[in-house]
C-alpha cells in the first residue's frame, strides 16, 4: 500500500503527465454527462419512457447499450455513441489492405494519414445517419416501450433525431480525438472503455440483488462469479501480451572503425496478432439480422430468433466458428512474412538454422499459423463467454463483463494506458509501475482503431 501510494505521489509529480490526465478525466466527464442528455421529442418524465429505459435493451442491442455507456437505452444524443466512427474506421482500415490506390495514400506519410482520416469522417456521417433511421424505428416500435414517450409526431421528429444522434456522434469523435493529442491513451478506447464501465455500478448491483433473494447461498455464489470474472481477466492478460519470441542474429559489420552488429534479439510474434477485430466482425454479421428486425425483435422467429439470443447453442457455435474465420483472415492481412524477411535481410539479421528470403518466410508463416489457431480457438472461447455466463443464471447486464468484446476492449486499453503511464514515470527517473517488469500494452494494427 505504502509503494502504491507513493506511486501515485509521482506521477502526480510530473506536471506533463499530471495536465494529461486532468485533461482526459475532464473530457470523460463531458461525455458521461452527454450519455444522460435525453432526445429532443421524447418526454423523460414519462412512465413509458422509464419503463422502457429501465427494462434496457436485449440481445445484440444490449452489447451496443453497452459500448455506448447505457445511453442507447436511455435514448441519449449519444445514444449511437462512438460505434458508428469504430466501424467506418475499420472499413478504412481494410480498404488500405485491399486497395493499391489506398496503400499509396497511406505510404504518403502525414498528408495521406490526413486524407485517410478526413475520408473516414465522411464515412462515419453516412453509417451515423443510417443507424440514425434504424434506431428511430426501433424508438416508434411499440415492442420497445418508447413510442408512448414521443411528443412529436412524423417526420419533424425522424427529422432532428438523425441530426441530433449524427451531431452526437461526430462531437464525440471529436471528444475521442482530443483526447488523443491533449490527453492520455488512445481517444476512442478511453471513451469505449468509459461506456463499458459506465454499466458495470449498475450490473453489480443488479447482480447482487439477483443473488440476495435467494439468502446466503445466493451471496456466495455472487462472491464465487467474482472470483471467477477475476480469473478471466487474468486470462485475458495473458491472451493479450502473450508473444511467441523467435531468435534473431545480426552479422557483424565494420563501419570505419567500428564493430556494430553481432547482437542477438528476438522478433516477438503475438499469439492474438488480430487483437478484438475478429470479435468485432463477427458481432457485425451477427447483428445484421437483428439490425433488420430491429423495429419487431419480440415477433421475431428462425435465424433473427438466434442472432438476437448470443446464449443460444447455435449462436454460440456459430458465432465462434466466424471468430476463429476471421482471427485467421485478419491475422493474414496485417502479418506479412515477407516483408518481415527482406526487412531482417536488408539489416543482415537471420534466423538461425534458417536461409534469409523465402525459407525465413516460410519459417515466420509456419510458426504464426502454429500459434493463430490456439489464439482464435481461445479468442471464440472468450467470446461466447458472456452467453455461458447467462444460461448459468447471471443477469444479462452483469454476464457482458464475463468475456467478449466489452472486456477484452477493457483489459487492452488499461494496459496501453498504465504503459503510458510507466513510460512518463520511467523518462523521469521513477521506478515503474510493476516491480517485477514493466507493463506491456497491446501492439500492432489493432490499437490504432480498438
Amino acid at each position: 500500500m505504502k509503494k502504491f501510494i507513493g506511486t501515485l505521489k509521482n506521477i502526480w509529480a510530473i506536471d506533463e503527465l499530471r495536465q494529461k490526465i486532468t485533461i482526459t478525466l475532464l473530457f470523460i466527464l463531458v461525455y458521461r454527462f452527454g450519455t444522460h442528455v435525453v432526445l429532443p421529442g421524447l418526454n423523460p418524465n414519462s412512465e413509458a419512457f422509464n419503463k422502457a429505459a429501465s427494462k434496457g435493451a436485449g440481445g445484440l442491442l444490449g452489447l451496443f447499450d453497452t459500448f455506448a455507456g447505457g445511453a442507447f437505452s436511455q435514448a441519449s444524443i449519444f445514444a449511437l455513441g462512438i460505434m458508428p466512427y469504430i466501424s467506418a474506421s475499420i472499413f478504412m482500415q481494410l480498404m488500405t489492405i485491399l486497395v493499391p490506390q489506398l496503400q499509396k495514400v497511406q505510404k504518403e506519410g502525414e498528408s495521406g494519414r490526413k486524407k485517410i482520416n478526413q475520408w473516414t469522417r465522411y464515412l462515419t456521417i453516412i453509417v451515423t445517419i443510417f443507424q440514425a433511421g434504424a434506431y428511430v424505428a426501433y424508438l416508434r416500435a411499440p415492442q420497445g416501450g418508447y413510442a408512448s414517450a414521443i411528443m412529436v409526431d412524423g417526420f419533424m421528429f425522424t427529422f432532428m433525431t438523425v441530426v441530433t444522434l449524427t451531431a452526437g456522434t461526430l462531437f464525440v469523435m471529436w471528444l475521442g480525438e482530443r483526447i488523443q493529442d491533449k490527453g492520455l491513451g488512445n481517444g476512442t478506447s478511453i471513451i469505449i472503455m468509459v461506456g463499458i464501465l459506465g454499466r458495470l455500478p449498475q450490473s453489480l448491483i443488479q447482480e447482487f440483488n439477483s443473488k440476495s433473494e435467494r439468502g446466503g447461498g445466493g451471496l456466495l455464489v455472487f462472491l464465487i462469479e467474482i472470483a471467477v470474472l477475476i480469473a478471466i481477466i487474468m486470462g485475458l492478460i495473458i491472451l493479450v501480451q502473450g508473444v511467441r519470441k523467435i531468435p534473431v542474429n545480426y552479422a557483424k559489420q565494420i563501419i570505419g572503425n567500428k564493430t556494430v552488429g553481432g547482437a542477438r534479439q528476438f522478433l516477438p510474434v503475438k499469439v492474438n496478432s488480430a487483437g478484438v477485430m475478429p470479435i468485432i466482425f463477427a458481432q457485425a454479421i451477427m447483428f445484421l439480422p437483428t439490425l433488420v428486425s430491429m423495429t419487431n425483435l419480440e415477433s421475431a422467429k428462425g435465424m433473427v430468433k438466434i442472432f438476437n439470443d448470443h446464449s443460444n447453442p447455435w449462436y454460440m457455435l456459430i458465432y465462434s466458428i466466424m471468430v476463429i474465420g476471421f482471427t485467421f483472415l485478419y491475422t493474414a492481412l496485417i502479418f506479412n512474412p515477407k516483408q518481415i524477411a527482406e526487412d531482417l535481410k536488408r539489416n543482415n539479421g537471420f534466423i538461425p538454422g534458417v536461409k534469409p528470403g523465402e525459407p525465413t518466410a516460410d519459417y515466420i508463416g509456419a510458426i504464426m499459423d502454429k500459434i493463430t489457431l490456439p489464439g482464435a480457438i481461445f479468442l471464440a472461447i472468450v467470446g461466447i463467454l458472456p452467453g455461458f455466463a447467462q444460461r448459468l443464471h447471471v443477469t444479462q447486464g452483469f454476464s457482458t463483463f464475463f468475456g467478449g468484446t466489452s472486456l477484452l476492449i477493457m483489459v487492452g486499453v488499461v494496459l496501453d494506458t498504465l504503459q503510458q503511464i510507466e513510460t512518463y514515470l520511467l523518462m523521469r527517473q521513477y521506478d515503474g509501475l510493476m516491480s517485477s517488469g514493466r507493463v506491456q500494452g497491446r501492439q500492432g494494427l489493432t490499437t490504432s482503431t480498438i
